[in-house]
């Protein structure tokens, strides 16, 4: 005798505990490995080329993961399985430091939890489908909140313990969090969901010929190719300018808390306009927000003002994005839609990022990045213009 399916309400808050353990420990290592990595004495151009690995991941990494679950529909199995291989990989921060094996440990780490938040995020939009095709803005809010609380606690709370404790203590933190992801993902109760059967499912190749999904896409790379400035260089930036560890994760804390009430407030205000009006409008102030942060570091109170536009330029873009690729993507092409938008969105703009991120910033100091991080999302509101003519 089969078990019951289990209900929405209980599919949603694991989804919603799920968010929380995996941005707190990818909160931890996004903002503080860099520090880490400095505290070892790497130079800024290898600590580039160490965090641009994750990005590698993600040109093949989510769509092996997502084509896996679209043809096998075991999502929450494969949740699992890469639950515990991150687990796995993240243990070899363990060992003795050497560059190499950073190299293979980020690698492989982000090879398995690639699979995480797309899967996630599928499992989530199946449940919060509208009649049109889209996604419950106001419920997926609710549930994604939990995401920034996870990331806000860890930001904070890790840049007070390291500050008082030392660099030491940061890869027994990341054990820690990857060890919640893996009992996140156990919680979350096994559902095939919907068999697909009765929804129209056009070819891959179809959807991607379509003019409208590639300047959606090309307007995803150029606003999150901007945003690596902030996720790799950020925290080595403030602490350039003289603020301690603390100071960080408060600067990080501040937006997440932005975002937190952006994901709270967002069916509302998300409403008001289109799509994909509201994706050009989060990339045109992610190319404010870029050049105040270059013009301004030294003050303070205006770079606290400047990561709550956290709210739209992330917060606001990521909902729109997932609303978009639910949209263009139905039936079993969910998983792979998911895939494309963490590959070419977030694969190809890190990998370009960190790296060049990495000789820009040794040759031409921090500030120069949050520059070049401002004309990108500018291109980004241009190509979201570009796709909007062409939606239909």
């Amino acid at each position: 005798m089969s078990e019951p399916a289990p209900g929405p309400r209980r599919i949603l808050a694991a989804s919603a505990v799920l968010s929380c353990a995996y941005f707190a420990a990818i909160g931890l290592f996004s903002t503080y490995a860099p520090l880490w990595y400095k505290s070892l004495g790497i130079p800024l151009i290898e600590i580039g080329w160490l965090l641009s690995l994750s990005s590698w991941t993600r040109l093949f990494a989510p769509f092996v993961w997502g084509s896996l679950a679209d043809a096998k529909g075991r999502r929450v199995q494969l949740l699992r399985l890469a639950a515990v291989l991150t687990l796995l990989a993240g243990l070899l921060f363990l060992l003795p430091p050497t560059v190499g094996l950073l190299a293979v440990a980020t690698f492989s780490m982000f090879c398995f939890n690639a699979a995480i938040t797309p899967l996630n995020e599928t499992v989530l939009a199946a449940r919060l489908m509208t009649p049109e095709g889209g996604v419950d803005a106001r419920r997926y809010g609710r549930v994604r909140l939990w995401g920034s609380v996870g990331y806000l606690v860890s930001v904070v709370g890790c840049g007070w313990g390291l500050e008082r404790l030392g660099m030491g203590y940061f890869v027994p933190g990341l054990i820690v969090g990857l060890l919640l992801i893996v009992g996140a993902a156990f919680w979350m109760p096994v559902h095939r969901g919907a068999t697909h059967g009765h929804e129209a499912t056009p070819p891959l190749g179809e959807v991607m010929r379509k003019p409208a999904v590639r300047w959606f896409f090309a307007s995803v790379f150029m606003t999150v190719l901007a945003h690596t400035s902030l996720y790799s260089f950020f925290s080595l930036y403030v602490d350039e300018q003289g603020y301690g560890k603390s100071v960080v994760g408060l600067l990080w804390g501040a937006s997440i808390i932005a975002e937190v009430a952006w994901f709270g407030l967002q069916g509302r205000l998300l409403e008001r306009s289109s799509l994909h009006r509201w994706l050009t409008v989060c990339s045109l102030v992610a190319a404010v927000r870029f050049a105040l942060t270059a013009a301004f570091g030294a003050h303070l109170w205006l770079l606290v003002l400047l990561q709550t536009l956290h709210a739209v330029t992330f917060a606001a873009q990521h909902t729109v994005c997932i609303a978009l690729v639910t949209r263009y993507f139905p039936g079993r092409l969910r998983g792979r839609g998911q895939a494309l938008y963490s590959v070419l969105g977030y694969g190809f703009s890190g990998v370009l990022g960190a790296i060049g991120g990495g000789w820009l910033v040794s040759h031409l100091g921090l500030a120069s990045i949050f520059w070049v991080a401002s004309g990108a999302a500018l291109a980004g509101a241009l190509c979201a213009r570009r796709s909007a003519q062409l939606d239909n």
